[in-house]
């Protein structure tokens, strides 16, 4: 039953056509590259069409989930969603990636698109297209959502407001990363005309914002387990406050552990459980392997349904080079020769040999064959091990749908049941109450899934470690460096952090990224630049 819902939700991604709404977001002329087109198609679903026939409802909640998965209306290229950045690029979680895991010791990357090489190398400005991408995409999907909620507001339809509810949760998502990414944000929740008139609100109101949309929908979402595979129940408003609450010292100023603890333990008694095999979580049917028991908020993905160059067709293509075999992940062709990860990385992880090449830890995911420990030069993908975590095969070794073998079936983990153990585990140690004894067996839990041997205590520190084991590559880590103060700080060094090979700190103000200066332009004045950037 589960696999033929998330069809029927991967289904709605590719077929919906864009919301024939007034969108949010239709930017100024200044910045008329970008203009996001309200009229899009004139057989798309509107307000008009829904009071007709409230069943296709589902199907327009399913491009405001799909505004996060897809990038257009077509498939991978061709119509997108936000035109003046290229297609391939333009996806909720490939700009992810490139923002929360390249500036890391997780990734590098060798490519030398405009920007790319500005992340890993800590050196980002205001200009940059793939920053810009980033606010557009989520600015985007605020708006979708912002039109589902008016267009359906009126509507008694329980079903519905459980839509909305999901809408809002969407939202309150976006804003999210809004947040985490680039501090204060507008505070948007009508159809507006323009997001570039409406002035920012600081980054402690937009928290506030979220954590009130949070616990006022967490009633109206369903119960944990019960909605279909590829929408948001209550847990995942738990969870995403289980989040926020543990970096609320970052974003207000003021610690909240023992609500990170408090939404923490809701998420872990809520039913989710962790899968028995790591890797599992990661192959293409992890929507039925058990991994969906794990997983409570994911970017659904099909080869035959929901196209695209980002999600985990871009992870997948562009881990791959070198003495690799396309065949072992699941693919026909495309070795992107892109990503690998840094030593440090690697040294979290106790290996065998100098260097280590054999892990007992089966998160220990690294290809060694034909790949240097150390780097160099940073073009050369062999210099840098490569990372296999992400793979276009089933459990059962079929490879995915897509007959090219191209576009990848793997669903993306945005919230899983592991992220909030090590969640429950931090704030604990940070003082936020909860039981010590639990929190050293949620982390051993993990560890013994993995077949690592069990700690007997926990710090602040080996729980760091612990979460760089268990997310890496999951689109964390910028934020974790970040709490614990070695971002940007000299404190902590990773190759090539700073653009220098045995890495360097960086200054303070790049904890935050900068406003675009488009969006600055078109706001005249109403929209600042965050600190530290012209």
């Amino acid at each position: 039953m589960k696999n033929l819902k998330k069809k029927k939700m991967k289904h709605y991604y590719k077929q919906i056509k864009v919301l024939g709404l007034a969108l949010a977001l239709s930017f100024t002329s200044c910045i008329k590259d970008l203009d996001q087109d309200p009229t899009i198609d004139p057989d798309s679903i509107n307000q008009n069409s829904i009071d007709q026939d409230p069943s296709k409802t589902i199907s327009v909640l399913a491009k405001v989930y799909g505004s996060l998965a897809l990038t257009g209306q077509k498939g991978p290229t061709d119509a997108p969603d936000i035109s003046g950045v290229d297609e391939g690029f333009s996806s909720f979680s490939r700009l992810l990636y490139y923002m929360q895991e390249l500036p890391t010791d997780n990734a590098l990357v060798r490519w030398t698109d405009p920007g790319v090489p500005d992340f890993h190398n800590l050196s980002w400005h205001a200009d940059n297209r793939i920053i810009e991408g980033m606010y557009y995409r989520l600015a985007q999907t605020v708006s979708y959502a912002n039109s589902f909620i008016a267009t359906n507001q009126h509507r008694s339809d329980e079903n519905v407001k459980t839509y909305i509810a999901e809408a809002r949760f969407i939202r309150a998502f976006s804003y999210y990363y809004l947040m985490d990414l680039f501090g204060d944000a507008p505070i948007v929740t009508q159809v507006e005309k323009s997001l570039t008139t409406t002035d920012r609100s600081s980054r402690k109101q937009v928290f506030e914002f979220i954590e009130r949309e949070l616990k006022d929908i967490e009633n109206t979402l369903k119960a944990p387990r019960t909605n279909e595979y590829g929408r948001v129940d209550r847990v995942a408003a738990w969870a995403l406050l289980s989040r926020m609450y543990l970096n609320a010292k970052v974003y207000t100023g003021t610690e909240r552990y023992q609500d990170c603890v408090t939404y923490s333990e809701k998420v872990i008694n809520s039913g989710y459980t962790l899968h028995t095999n790591y890797a599992h979580l990661f192959l293409a049917d992890n929507d039925t392997n058990g991994a969906e028991k794990e997983n409570i908020f994911t970017l659904n993905y099909d080869g035959l349904r929901s196209q695209t160059w980002g999600g985990t067709t871009f992870l997948v293509h562009a881990s791959i080079g070198g003495s690799m075999k396309v065949e072992d992940f699941g693919l026909k062709g495309g070795a992107w020769e892109g990503l690998r990860t840094t030593k440090s990385l690697v040294n979290k992880f106790n290996g065998s040999g100098t260097p280590p090449t054999s892990w007992t830890d089966a998160r220990a995911m690294f290809h060694t064959n034909g790949q240097t420990y150390e780097i160099e030069d940073v073009s050369k993908f062999e210099q840098g091990y490569a990372v296999t975590k992400f793979k276009n095969i089933t459990s059962k070794g079929q490879a995915g749908k897509d007959p090219a073998g191209q576009i990848v079936d793997t669903d993306l983990p945005l919230i899983r049941l592991a992220e909030i153990y090590l969640n429950y585990a931090e704030a604990v140690t940070r003082g936020g109450g909860g039981s010590t004894a639990l929190a050293l067996q949620y982390v051993n839990d993990l560890r013994s899934r993995a077949g690592a041997t069990s700690l007997t205590s926990l710090t602040t520190e080996n729980i760091l470690d612990e979460r760089s084991r268990e997310l890496y590559w999951e689109c964390f880590r910028r934020t974790d460096l970040i709490r614990y103060g070695y971002f940007t700080s000299s404190s902590y060094l990773w190759p090539f952090k700073g653009g220098v090979k045995d890495g360097t700190g960086t200054a303070e103000y790049r904890n935050l990224y900068p406003i675009p200066t488009n969006i600055i332009l078109a706001s005249k004045g109403v929209i600042e630049q965050n600190q530290g950037y012209k």
